[in-house]
């Protein structure tokens, strides 16, 4: 199966820049989405063959996350067991026969770290999460996890060591989902390749390559060798986040 996951960073404005025309092209058999900024009430166009699952924020024009998909769940689940953090519409679990399905965007910790106490309760509980639904069947975690997990990870770690997305707190709390029995399937395939997934719109940063690592799909050790293929979509744009996408051997 191939999935994908992206941070289109404003649903409707990625529509102006292409999204339709790659989402045709990759044909993916789940697509995940974080930042949609818009309510499902909102929308004014279909993809034909796909099932859509919404969680908007209740504050318009911000996060959000949906997942179009072709084959019907047996079971959606928004948020941490149908409760938390709905509010910012964050996180969406499709339960399928053989795996569980786990849509997110993490919240960023902000300047200053003003939110990263919110990001650390957030951390806890979604790993609490994780690990439940990973002890009834395999998970596979896809989103914008807003953390470069390792100084690979991103351009410039020594100046960034203590801005959000690269504290020792955030990078701390991934390596402890990692550590509970997950497996970053990009690092699994590729150790030591050097490649970002977000670039800042300032200072040509895209153009320049100065780049982080935050959007990922992350599943149970147990099926890490179900893993063919993930490929970092550097070429796609429409968004300061590109596509990622995961070929798997799982039904």
């Amino acid at each position: 199966m191939k999935f994908v996951t992206w941070n289109v960073n404003g649903l409707r404005a990625a529509r102006k820049k292409g999204f339709d025309d790659f989402f045709h092209q990759v044909d993916a058999d789940i697509f995940a989405i974080q930042e949609t900024k818009m309510q499902e009430d909102q929308k004014e166009f279909d993809f034909n063959g796909y099932h859509e699952y919404w969680n908007s924020a209740e504050k318009k024009g911000y996060s959000g996350t949906l997942i179009y998909t072709k084959k019907e769940p047996m079971k959606i689940v928004y948020g941490i067991d149908g409760l938390g953090y709905n509010d910012e519409g964050r996180i969406i679990t499709l339960e399928y026969d053989n795996f569980y399905f786990v849509n997110t965007y993490v919240p960023n910790a902000q300047p200053e770290l003003a939110r990263l106490d919110y990001r650390m309760e957030f951390e806890d509980k979604f790993r609490d999460y994780l690990t439940r639904l990973d002890k009834v069947k395999p998970v596979i975690l896809c989103g914008d996890l807003n953390v470069a997990h390792q100084e690979i990870d991103l351009k410039n770690p020594k100046s960034n060591e203590k801005n959000p997305g690269f504290t020792i707190e955030e990078r701390t709390k991934f390596q402890a989902l990692l550590d509970a029995g997950f497996t970053d399937s990009y690092r699994y395939l590729y150790p030591d390749t050097v490649k970002y997934t977000w670039w800042s719109y300032r200072f040509n940063a895209r153009t320049n390559n100065a780049g982080w690592r935050i959007d990922y799909f992350v599943v149970s050790n147990r099926i890490q060798d179900k893993i063919k293929e993930v490929k970092l979509l550097n070429e796609i744009e429409g968004s300061d986040h590109c596509p990622v996408e995961i070929d798997l051997d799982i039904v």
